[in-house]
């Protein structure tokens, strides 16, 4: 996920990068919340879309927000990482998590095309 927000939003501060690394595994590999490349493409709509002080308006990062999350249930069945290895993703099952981190962008960039007017050039 952190390659296409280097491509919609240029190169990444290495913040960015430290910022959404405990996020993987479910939460510092725990495996009991929300998937990594799920929780990524809501930290990249906060970066694209999100308020940078609270008098801003951020409710157009919210929809998108709640759609993706919605478009990745009806995609994936589940949110949380160990239903998705139950599934089969993960090192140790039929598909590794690269095929779900690449379904998640698939999924992601649908729902800036279909949630905004005007989405980022790049998508």
């Amino acid at each position: 996920m952190l390659a296409v927000g280097e491509h919609l939003l240029g190169e990444a501060d290495g913040r960015v990068c430290q910022l959404a690394c405990a996020f993987g595994g479910g939460v510092g590999l725990s495996r009991q919340e929300m998937c990594g490349a799920l929780s990524g493409g809501v930290l990249l709509l906060g970066l694209l879309y999100g308020r940078s002080h609270a008098g801003q308006d951020d409710r157009l990062c919210q929809q998108l927000a709640a759609q993706y999350r919605e478009n990745f249930v009806r995609e994936l069945s589940v949110t949380r990482c160990a239903d998705l290895k139950a599934l089969g993703y993960g090192s140790q099952g039929k598909w590794p998590c690269s095929v779900l981190v690449e379904r998640a962008v698939y999924i992601f960039l649908r729902t800036l095309r279909e949630g905004t007017s005007s989405p980022p050039e790049n998508v």
